[in-house]
């Protein structure tokens, strides 16, 4: 009962630039582990046909974070919102580097991606969220 009222007062309603954010940080939680199993060369070089442990830990961990997303939204809860771009946050931060060390992936282009899937929205994205926690 305590649960259910606290998560009533959570509640929040998603704003077009709310609902593009949180589509610019879900997407890839989906299309990257759809592209690492239907094309494993693609993450692992050429000529590999199966992934690798760190690559399918990759796909794990996004296909898990990217239901979270799904359940914080169908929930409509600000603070769990909050919760997961933080920690998306945290992930791309470490797979950036890790891309570059790895992958011998062009700089340019991995900066792009990352600054306009990852780190742009989830900076706006809790500055967002913040203002709903803060001021329900």
């Amino acid at each position: 009962m305590l649960i259910d009222m606290a998560l009533s007062k959570n509640k929040i309603t998603f704003t077009w630039s709310l609902s593009f954010i949180l589509f610019l940080l879900i997407s890839p939680m989906f299309f990257g582990p759809l592209i690492a199993l239907l094309n494993p060369e693609f993450f692992e070089g050429a000529g590999d046909m199966f992934l690798s442990l760190g690559s399918t830990l990759f796909v794990a961990r996004n296909l898990a974070i990217g239901l979270a997303f799904l359940f914080a939204i169908y929930l409509r809860s600000a603070s769990m919102l909050f919760i997961l771009i933080f920690v998306r946050l945290i992930t791309d931060l470490i797979d950036f580097p890790a891309f570059q060390i790895f992958r011998e992936s062009p700089l340019i282009g991995q900066i792009i991606i990352f600054t306009a899937l990852c780190y742009l929205p989830a900076f706006f994205g809790l500055g967002i969220l913040w203002k709903e926690i803060k001021n329900p």
